[in-house]
């Protein structure tokens, strides 16, 4: 075994005691949280030893990044989340290459990720990202709609040909009143996706948590949690 793939390993079985102990700790099945392993910044090759160290769920922000790592992994059994924010000339990259796109937050890119789905003859699964600290007005710069918005997305999603509404998307807030709260705003975010679920019972995923704040997320009820650091270590340049 390589240093680096003993390194990952390692990792990995860190991450998994810390998801198995919060489930645990709240009653829940290990099997109702999926790790998304987001590999930003690492090559392909690191992609490569985590498929083979059994992660099938992998995340990307940034399509420029994320194309070619794709594209040099087409060969494994992998599901492929966009969790960055998406502009719209990106689109048909990003379609090309993701079974997910976790950060959907206007009708626009609705539009935008529906033809490119079509043209692409591909089904794109779609989560509303949820700006949390919109509601009180101090919104960051980390993207979403504001909660009184999401149903206007989900409708638009709904009807979008080549989409499909998955569930619901956040990043702990910086600003606003659950600054520093990981686990208020989490149980916020499912108060919304309980909402959603009742009209919608297919879209019931709930992507929350990342390496910091995971066990806030499983606690709060989240099907997914997207941790990087924690996986990968500290990347290269951001100290």
């Amino acid at each position: 075994m390589t240093d680096r793939k003993e390194q990952l390993a390692a990792n990995l079985a860190q991450v998994e005691e810390r998801i198995t102990s919060a489930c645990t700790a709240v009653g829940r099945k290990r099997e109702e949280v999926t790790l998304i392993v987001v590999t930003k910044t690492y090559p392909a090759s690191d992609v490569r030893i985590l498929h083979e160290l059994g992660v099938r769920h992998v995340a990307e922000n940034r399509d420029q990044d994320a194309a070619p790592k794709a594209t040099a992994c087409a060969d494994l059994s992998l599901t492929w989340h966009f969790v960055g924010q998406l502009q719209t000339n990106k689109v048909r990259s990003v379609t090309s290459y993701a079974d997910v796109v976790q950060s959907v937050d206007r009708t626009k890119l609705v539009t935008a990720l529906s033809a490119a789905a079509v043209r692409a003859d591909r089904e794109l699964g779609c989560l509303i990202q949820v700006a949390l600290d919109a509601e009180s007005g101090e919104r960051g710069e980390r993207g979403g709609v504001a909660p009184d918005g999401i149903e206007e997305l989900a409708a638009a999603v709904d009807a979008a040909e080549g989409l499909r509404l998955d569930g619901l998307m956040t990043v702990a807030p910086l600003a606003g009143p659950f600054a520093g709260r990981q686990r208020a705003a989490f149980d916020r975010l499912m108060e919304f996706a309980t909402r959603l679920r009742a009209g919608r019972p297919a879209a019931n995923m709930v992507s929350a948590g990342m390496s910091a704040d995971l066990e806030d997320a499983v606690a709060a009820g989240a099907t997914h949690v997207r941790v990087g650091t924690a996986v990968l270590g500290v990347r290269p340049g951001l100290g």
